[in-house]
């Protein structure tokens, strides 16, 4: 029996693929992308104005490209035309614009040219559009999954704007896949099929963020099972296993919990790896849980806070390094965005290290618990009133900037924590030259303070 034969027999007709049937139709059937159609965004507004500006949608497959351009045509009155830059050419461009023509004329409708794969113009394919772009006779929805600064001429990249698109998110994914599977009329609803809660979790994983993959996925493992000849006969219900999508999808899902054993196991072994200064093992283990699914923005605050806490001042680049990581993999996604999380892994992994500030923080909250909120000493206290300033606020208060070396010994700390420390730097990277900076000032600080003694 044909894989999906049995669908085919449920409904009558011949099947279209799972993915294409759950296509959503209108704006509040999509699911994610909220950035682009929730409340007050740029697409969502355009729509419900029905006033659809041209535009470029740039995002990696499966993401709602083709989706949310039919949804515009569907959502609002204008005509829809849509051909692939793979196949078409000039002479089928130029037939679109007379078809435009007469729609304007005889209908008053806008066309809405939807342009899947836009990169794959040429410049004279692109030339073609750019006139009647900018006379507004066609809105141009063009799509990549190339960056459109790089594939589409400066003068089309001017009249449209680019719409940026996300990979869909683990749940989203899930979201959808459960959809389906309840659906009677689009879906897979009228099979009777239940979904194990860890085969639901690897087929959204496998996906990568494309959902047309992870529908594809589901539809497979559905079609297997409908037509497998030993049936389900005395249950009704036909449960699709992990083993079963693991089957269809001829991968098998690595162990790994989010909120287990494993989750905490990989994610201690990547952190003392990159403490241990160790950039292969560090690789591994992140490797290891984004191949497992782990979440890659999880990842990535963990390496902001080990820059912080086990890096710190010895290479304070390191902060803005796993930050610019963490922001590169937002704009990119997967799995172009991992590599700029292996980047920052292998920086933080083989920069000098220190515990020092987080050290010193750990210190200061056990005196603040232990001592309460001692007051501010008085010469470091602003005086904006007069009262303020008759009672002894910011009086001998020195400025920094009106002395040598920009250094003024005086005591900042309140009187009962007088010469206390808790920051003591390392003599490792750049936390070296504080150090030395530090016992420069010390050494001034406890001279001035002999000859001329200090404010508190």
């Amino acid at each position: 029996m044909d894989l999906f034969e049995h669908q085919a027999k449920k409904t009558g007709r011949q099947a279209m693929p799972l993915a294409e049937r759950m296509r959503p139709k209108h704006l509040g059937e999509f699911t994610g992308q909220v950035h682009v159609v929730g409340k007050g965004a740029p697409v969502r507004s355009a729509i419900d104005n029905d006033r659809i500006f041209s535009m470029i949608l740039w995002g990696p497959p499966g993401c709602g490209k083709t989706t949310l351009a039919r949804i515009m045509a569907g959502d609002t009155s204008s005509y829809f035309v849509q051909f692939s830059a793979v196949l078409a050419g000039v002479r089928q461009i130029r037939s679109v614009i007379e078809e435009a023509r007469d729609q304007q004329k005889m209908y008053r409708k806008k066309t809405i040219l939807f342009v899947d794969e836009i990169h794959r113009f040429n410049k004279a394919q692109q030339d073609a559009f750019l006139q009647h772009v900018e006379s507004g006779l066609i809105t141009l929805v063009g799509a990549t999954t190339e960056n459109p600064s790089f594939e589409v001429i400066p003068a089309l990249m001017s009249r449209c704007r680019v719409i940026v698109l996300k990979p869909f998110s683990l749940e989203e994914i899930k979201t959808i896949l459960a959809r389906a599977l309840t659906d009677e009329v689009n879906g897979l609803g009228s099979d009777n099929l239940t979904i194990a809660p860890d085969a639901l979790e690897h087929l959204a994983r496998i996906a990568g963020g494309d959902v047309r993959t992870a529908l594809n996925g589901l539809e497979i493992a559905a079609a297997l099972l409908c037509s497998d000849p030993k049936g389900n006969d005395k249950d009704p219900h036909i449960h699709i296993t992990l083993k079963n999508v693991e089957t269809a999808l001829q991968q098998k899902a690595l162990m790994y919990d989010k909120a287990g054993d494993e989750h905490f196991n990989l994610i201690s072994a990547f952190h003392k790896s990159l403490r241990g200064s160790d950039p292969d093992a560090a690789l591994y283990w992140l490797g290891r849980m984004l191949t497992a699914g782990e979440d890659p923005l999880y990842i990535a605050r963990r390496m902001v806070r080990f820059a912080s806490e086990d890096v710190g001042n010895a290479d304070p680049p390191a902060l803005q390094t796993a930050l610019n990581a963490m922001e590169a993999f937002r704009f990119l996604g997967s799995p172009e965005g991992d590599i700029a999380l292996a980047q920052a892994a292998v920086y933080l992994a083989t920069a000098p290290k220190s515990n020092s500030v987080y050290a010193a923080y750990g210190k200061v909250r056990e005196v603040v618990e232990k001592t309460g909120a001692l007051p501010v000493p008085l010469h470091i206290r602003n005086a904006p009133t007069r009262l303020m300033k008759n009672l002894g606020y910011s009086r001998g208060y020195k400025y920094a900037h009106g002395y040598k070396h920009a250094y003024a010994a005086q005591e900042y700390l309140p009187e009962a924590l007088e010469d206390r420390v808790y920051y003591e730097p390392s003599t490792r990277g750049y936390e070296k030259t504080i150090a030395q900076r530090l016992e420069k000032w010390k050494c001034l600080k406890k001279k001035l303070a002999g000859n001329k003694g200090m404010p508190h």
